[in-house]
Order: structure tokens, then sequence, then C-alpha cells
């Protein structure tokens, strides 16, 4: 079963309104000890985030970086965010957010691109914030329990093979599978099934077929 962002996130919206001063904003930060808070309008719908960063160049009143140099239009949103002071002046946009169902690893893909540590989650119908996901809580996925894990591998290969004919290994979230199925073409979907099972980091196999169903017969 996929893990998703509503088995995880944090039940408090860490965010500050529009209006919020500097110390807010900082206190804020750090009352919940969080790198970021999340920026919401009158009806606590997220419309940006506050970061460290940004209020860094609060307190040095300079554009950061060489990649502020080569690049005007970044140079123009920081100098702007040094002058500012209330959540809505000093924020980045748009905020990157997720929803109660949104699976973990989109969650987990999405603060690796955007290099943050915490997400906003929100209401998928009103838009509105009604929590918080943070990276620690997603890492939560790979301390599961190897017998849920195990379960869960179970049920996948129920539906891709003949358990009976498979072995399976569980080391520190490395699964390694030995046996024999009937065509070779279940292996790559016994795999792909397998890794997407939350709290299985990777999967290796030593897995033999009774007949090969990848191969092209030759043209005459």
């Amino acid at each position: 079963m996929s893990v998703t962002v509503r088995d995880v996130m944090g039940r408090v919206a860490i965010a500050v309104q529009e209006d919020a001063g500097f110390a807010d904003i900082a206190a804020a930060m750090e009352r919940y000890r969080v790198g970021a808070v999340a920026v919401i309008d009158a009806e606590r719908r997220p419309v940006g985030v506050v970061s460290e960063d940004d209020l860094l160049l609060r307190e040095t009143g300079a554009p950061g970086g060489p990649g502020a140099l080569l690049d005007p239009g970044r140079r123009r949103r920081e100098h702007r965010k040094a002058l500012g002071v209330t959540a809505v002046e000093i924020m980045s946009t748009p905020p990157v957010t997720v929803t109660p169902g949104t699976p973990v690893r989109v969650a987990a893909r999405l603060m690796h691109e955007k290099r943050i540590k915490q997400l906003p989650v929100i209401d998928p119908v009103t838009g509105r914030i009604v929590g918080t996901v943070h990276q620690s809580d997603l890492l939560r996925i790979f301390n599961r329990p190897v017998e849920d894990i195990r379960a869960d591998i179970a049920e996948v290969i129920g539906r891709e093979a003949d358990p009976e004919c498979l072995d399976v290994l569980i080391e520190c979230g490395m699964v390694t599978i030995r046996g024999r199925v009937h065509r070779r073409s279940q292996i790559s979907h016994l795999v792909e099934a397998v890794r997407a099972v939350e709290g299985v980091i990777g999967v290796t196999t030593e897995i033999t077929f009774a007949k090969n169903d990848l191969v092209v017969p030759p043209l005459h």
C-alpha cells in the first residue's frame, strides 16, 4: 500500500499572515525550529514561503551569491526582499505545496528538486493549509518494520508471479528476490512493483525463467 503525505505529515500548519513583520517571522521559525514558513492569505491559502535565506537578505541588505550577478531578474527580486518589512514583501513565490493524498515519494522528489526541507500541505478542494510535512517526516518510511515491508512485497508478488517459486530477503531496506518465474518479462514487472513498496531502498534479483518471451523472432 502506498504511503501518502497524510500518513506522515504534521498537523500543525507552520505559517504566518501576509502582513507579519520580520520579528514575527523569525519568532515563528525559532518556535517551531524550522528553516522556512508558509505565508497565507486571509483565507488560509499559501501564497508564498519565507526562508532563512530570505531573512538574511533583509539583514545584509544586498543580494547574495554569484548567481545574482549573472541573473538580473534574480538580483531585482533579492533587492526587493532585502528592502521588505512584511512577509508578503520578503516571501518567495509561488509556494511549492502538496496535498494529504500526495504519495510520499512524490513529496520527497519535490523537496530534492526544489532544495527545500518542508512543504505546506493544502486541502485539494479549498486550497487552505492543513499542515506541514518535513523532510524528517518523509524519512520515516525507511524505518518501517521489516514485517510490514515483507507483507506488502508478498502482496505484490502474489499479483505478478507464483509466490511459492520465489524467496525474499530484506536487509536494511535492500530486497533480494530469488527463484523462478514462468516468463522472462515477469522479472522487470516484479522488480518495478517491489521497488514501489514504501520502505524499499533497492532491489536485486537472482531469478531464472522458463520461457524467454522477450526474444524477437528474426525477420525472413
